[in-house]
């Protein structure tokens, strides 16, 4: 075996779903979590919520993670914000704060500073922002600028599924009502930040 396609064998060994994955079992879970909001199915493992009341909709999409002897599948929330041609960027969003949070930080990771630099100050002092991303508990947070505009990604700590072979159980994590609140009005002011850049 040379060593190009030993190396393509194994790629695919880790890019391949997790023993004991079940496509859309986790959405399902997180369906119970979002009233109020429509829900349709697009592929295994992915689908659309639409917020009618607010006109905006985003995509969830399972990420599932192997471990040793068990594996977790989190949730990417995905919201797209249209917009005119422009500069790519890369925004990485966290909260700030040792043992509080405090604020956030936002940090470009791809990009030009000064083409970016009024929209960074708007993330790190927007007052409506800030009230819904302090409660939130997100993992990852990040804003990805290309040829239409924006697409917000977003990791929740919640929202996701243990499984576990030895001994076997499968633990749901809940997105909280306090929590939903909390990630709805991100994507609301975001989207209304974005649209403008």
């Amino acid at each position: 075996m040379s060593s190009t396609s030993w190396r393509q064998n194994l790629s695919e060994f880790w890019r391949r779903p997790p023993s004991g994955y079940r496509p859309g079992v986790t959405l399902n879970q997180l369906r119970r979590d979002l009233p109020g909001l429509d829900w349709a199915p697009q592929a295994p493992g992915l689908a659309r919520f639409s917020w009618a009341e607010e006109g905006l909709d985003f995509e969830v999409e399972e990420l599932p993670q192997a471990q040793f002897l068990m594996h977790l599948v989190v949730c990417e929330f995905r919201l797209r914000v249209s917009g005119s041609p422009g500069p790519q960027a890369r925004i990485d969003i966290r909260h700030t704060g040792a043992i509080r949070r405090q604020g956030v930080a936002a940090g470009l990771k791809q990009g030009a500073q000064d083409e970016w630099a009024g929209l960074l100050q708007q993330l790190h002092s927007d007052p409506p922002l800030l009230a819904a991303l302090l409660p939130l508990d997100f993992k990852r947070l990040q804003l990805q600028r290309d040829e239409q505009g924006w697409w917000v990604h977003l990791e929740h700590f919640g929202a996701s599924e243990v499984v576990n072979r030895l001994p076997g159980f499968r633990r749901y994590i809940r997105l909280s009502a306090e929590q939903r609140g909390a990630l709805l009005a991100t994507f609301k002011r975001l989207h209304s930040l974005l649209r403008d850049h």
